[in-house]
């Protein structure tokens, strides 16, 4: 940590479920993920300017393509940071893990502006529900294990907790009592961060807080028992991090990108 990472909070964006596609026309339920990618890119450099670090949390390709990833690592030249990309349940995930470790974007552990930033793999192969594995498990705990006085944001893709959104329940993160059975006995987390439900969400659990955005495409209804999707812009999620362990984060929206989403859908 240099001085200079006393002096002003530690800019964090996060950026979730861009679903790209190899076609360049690829739409999902009527958008196209490239623009709304670039839509929102444009929007946090607008109202935000340059991040510290960027958290790219799952689902960065819809069809699993090399040149999708590729694409998401071109498109993240605009800022001047590192990022850290993780597996969603459309990702393949050593491929993705390869085409990061070119853009040194493969990190699992980061230390930066007194935080630690840890990166968990919830994906499964051929499954739309997360679990993690035992040894994602020790990695959770070793690191937490090591640092007790860092304050320290845990990201996955799945999500670990209950949500009102009916459908999503049977694909949310299987084993999550081994999860907090392991963030529970370290008081230094302070965040819990993912993506996958496509939707904004601010909780509080034991003092942690619980975050999800949403995604740089389409939108999950919230309190939705079937699949629907809403007319809703697509967004990210802002961090300033003090070396106290304070913070503040906020969502926001493209809310002038144009797109005719498609809201028949029975899924994606």
């Amino acid at each position: 940590m240099t001085e200079n990472d006393n002096q002003r909070a530690l800019r964090v964006l996060q950026l979730t479920d861009p679903h790209l596609m190899a076609d360049p026309g690829g739409e999902l339920l009527g958008v196209n993920t490239r623009d709304s990618l670039d839509a929102v890119i444009a929007q946090a450099l607008h109202d935000h300017g340059q991040p510290d670090l960027i958290l790219a949390t799952g689902d960065i390709a819809q069809d699993a393509t090399e040149e999708a990833y590729r694409l998401f690592g071109d498109k993240l030249k605009v800022f001047r940071c590192p990022s850290a990309w993780m597996a969603g349940n459309h990702d393949d995930s050593p491929l993705l893990s390869r085409i990061a470790a070119e853009r040194q974007a493969n990190q699992r552990r980061i230390v930066q502006g007194g935080w630690q930033f840890l990166l968990l793999d919830t994906s499964v192969p051929g499954k739309v529900f997360g679990e993690l594995a035992e040894s994602e498990l020790v990695f959770l705990e070793e690191a937490l294990s090591q640092t007790p006085d860092t304050p320290t944001l845990v990201a996955l893709h799945h999500h670990p907790i209950e949500i009102d959104t009916e459908w999503m329940s049977p694909i949310g993160l299987r084993n999550r009592d081994a999860f907090w059975q392991v963030i529970d006995r370290f008081p230094q987390v302070r965040i819990v961060l993912w993506g996958h439900i496509h939707q904004e969400l601010d909780q509080t659990r034991n003092g942690i807080r619980l975050l999800a955005t949403p995604s740089t495409c389409i939108q999950f209804t919230a309190g939705s028992v079937e699949f629907s999707v809403e007319d809703k812009a697509p967004g990210y999620r802002w961090f300033e991090l003090l070396p106290s362990g304070d913070f503040t984060t906020e969502v926001s929206r493209a809310t002038d990108f144009v797109f005719d989403l498609d809201s028949t859908s029975s899924g994606y």
